[in-house]
């Protein structure tokens, strides 16, 4: 009778796990802390006067490394920085096209923008005032991060064991259209003025014995609930602590939707933050706790890079008035720029901006680089479904990337956002045509069809 026990335990224990396994999904997860190791400026805010004071909370780099049933490989790296500049993109994804064989189709490099986290290399080079002493902390901590982006990158290629993926959608509620609404009155306001996304996406990661190994999900939404001083992943890193609390041994990722024109309000304090990351979770949560859609074990990817156009730069003249009228970064950029002229170094006419597509499964993900403006997800969703991923601020944070109807318009994201990320001009009106177009090839290109 014992014996009889002992074969119905291991066919119960064991069954289960092989019929996951012939799912056919496998996946890699790997993390490593790149909270800076000393006080530095921090990315973001222009107003800022002084480096970091400190930790609020950790800053981390996680890894997720795909593999489907016919071996295709892809890589997803989420991070708490404010963006990738095209410098730590491209050394990170040349590597991996080295070593690994994976093309910048297969790779997404994520970033939650969150505007407590440290200043890279090569980005935003006018916005802040810096020393010699605080540029080399700059370089040191870029080197470092691009190290340890690489190296958990490797190690979840590594990791790769038998998984099951599934896939849906929740909802929050708390980014608001800052284009559109009045911050300073939005607790008085009774209804709110869009456009908005309020989807929280969500991919489940399940070990052979059907616990979570990895919760990669997004959102919509400016991560700059907090201005202070103290390094943290804002509100997304209160979500993802929070999910990782509700399931021990799970990795939460997060990525960042079209959050270029969407801001948490009301905004600012440490208890804030909690709150909207603890919002973020619970509607994760509610996916997770219900029937979600199996993904079959199908991977295919497509990537290419448009040559955006940009606008005449300004004149000689024209940037010595700016010089003379402006202050702060403006002024910096504005000397900058007529220092080229001078010099007649020439200005940059485009700019090269990734458009990329995953379909895992029959689950579309968008990926965009730059702050791209909510109007983007939801023309992706009129051309392709409401349920299409899309993940902005990856591969390449260049700067804003503004829907036709935002550049008419002008304001921040528009037109002088440009001179933050270091830009000659604002984009020209062929933008939002040339970027939906790209994505409505790559889109059919894995399998899509548009409407």
């Amino acid at each position: 009778m014992r014996s009889f026990y002992l074969l119905f335990f291991a066919l119960v224990t064991f069954f289960p796990a092989v019929l996951h396994a012939q799912n056919g999904w496998k996946a890699g997860l790997a993390r490593t802390k790149i909270t800076p190791s000393e006080n530095m400026w921090m990315a973001g805010y222009g107003f800022r006067t002084k480096p970091s004071e400190g930790t609020q909370q950790e800053l981390w780099g996680k890894a997720l490394a795909l593999e489907d049933a016919r071996g295709n490989k892809s890589l997803f790296v989420t991070t708490d920085i404010l963006g990738f500049s095209k410098e730590v993109s491209d050394n990170v994804r040349r590597y991996l096209l080295e070593k690994h064989g994976l093309s910048k189709a297969q790779v997404i490099l994520s970033s939650s923008h969150t505007h407590s986290g440290p200043v890279l290399s090569n980005a935003l080079v006018d916005i802040y005032p810096l020393t010699a002493g605080e540029d080399a902390k700059i370089v040191r901590y870029t080197a470092f991060f691009e190290k340890e982006i690489i190296k958990i990158s490797e190690q979840a290629l590594k990791a790769l064991k038998p998984v099951k993926i599934e896939t849906e959608t929740g909802m929050a509620r708390f980014a608001v259209n800052r284009r559109n609404n009045e911050e300073a009155k939005i607790t008085q306001l009774f209804e709110l003025n869009g456009p908005g996304d309020y989807s929280v996406p969500v991919l489940k990661i399940s070990n052979p014995d059907n616990s979570i190994a990895a919760i990669l999900f997004g959102y919509a939404c400016h991560s700059t609930v907090l201005n202070e001083y103290k390094w943290s992943g804002d509100y997304p890193g209160y979500a993802q602590a929070e999910l990782e609390k509700q399931y021990p041994g799970a990795t939460a990722m997060f990525f960042l939707g079209s959050a270029g024109d969407q801001n948490p309000m009301p905004r600012r304090g440490a208890t804030r933050a909690h709150q909207y990351g603890k919002d973020l979770a619970s509607a994760v949560t509610r996916v997770l706790e219900e029937p979600m859609r199996t993904l079959s074990p199908a991977l295919s990817v497509a990537y290419d890079e448009i040559d955006l156009k940009l606008m005449p730069a300004p004149s000689k003249e024209q940037l010595e008035k700016l010089v003379q009228e402006k202050s702060g970064y403006e002024k910096r950029w504005a000397a900058r720029m007529l220092e080229k002229a001078v010099k007649n170094e020439g200005f940059i006419t485009s700019y090269p901006y990734p458009v990329q597509v995953w379909m895992i499964g029959d689950q579309p993900v968008f990926s965009l680089g730059g702050e791209v403006t909510i109007e983007y997800t939801v023309k992706l969703k009129q051309m392709f479904g409401n349920n299409v991923f899309v993940a902005a601020y990856t591969n390449d944070v260049m700067g804003y990337i503004p829907s036709l109807k935002v550049l008419r318009e002008g304001g921040y994201e528009g037109e002088t956002s440009q001179m933050v990320y270091g830009l000659p001009s604002k984009w020209q009106p062929s933008i939002e045509s040339d970027i939906l177009g790209k994505a409505f090839e790559l889109g059919t290109k894995v399998g899509l069809t548009g409407k």
